[in-house]
């Protein structure tokens, strides 16, 4: 897996995070998945196509959901209620929204589905080449899960080498 490619989704959900959990964040267990994701509560799913290709999971225990939910809706929420799934993609959405930016930057070209609702209970297994990374960021205020399995989409990666 590329840095390049997870290091700005990485940066971005430590300020947003940090942000709406309105505390510092710190990167608990790293690793990488081979297997299929399991959900760990209120989960919300990116999906990226272009020059750069995969999927990103935000993943958030139920009562930091419920948390960050209350924080934002300025009223208490339960981690039940809709608005806790809503809030999810929120997240998902201001971190992709700030992780692309760097992106751009860098030259790539790609399209972003909105985030939506992950309710299954197993993602998608990594294949060999597009590895999964999930790390924890744990915060005084509870737990968040982010997967991340990107790759340079073959096709493009093809077309940018020289030829012989």
């Amino acid at each position: 897996m590329k840095m390049e490619l997870i290091q700005p989704f990485i940066n971005a959900a430590d300020a947003v995070l940090g942000e709406t959990l309105q505390c510092p964040t710190r990167i608990g267990d790293v690793t990488m998945e081979e297997e299929a994701y399991r959900r760990k509560g209120v989960a919300s799913l990116v999906t990226i196509k272009g020059d750069i290709e995969g999927r990103i999971i935000f993943d958030i225990d139920p009562p930091t959901a419920a948390r960050v939910a209350s924080y934002l809706a300025g009223s208490p929420v339960s981690a039940d209620q809709d608005v806790a799934q809503e809030t999810v993609c929120e997240l998902a959405n201001m971190v992709i929204g700030s992780a692309v930016t760097s992106l751009n930057d860098q030259g790539f070209r790609f399209k972003i589905f909105p985030p939506s609702a992950h309710s299954a209970e197993e993602g998608e297994k990594s294949s060999e080449d597009q590895e999964a990374l999930v790390m924890c960021f744990d915060t005084d205020n509870g737990h968040v899960f982010m997967n991340i399995a990107m790759r340079y989409n073959r096709r493009r990666r093809d077309d940018r080498r020289p030829h012989v």
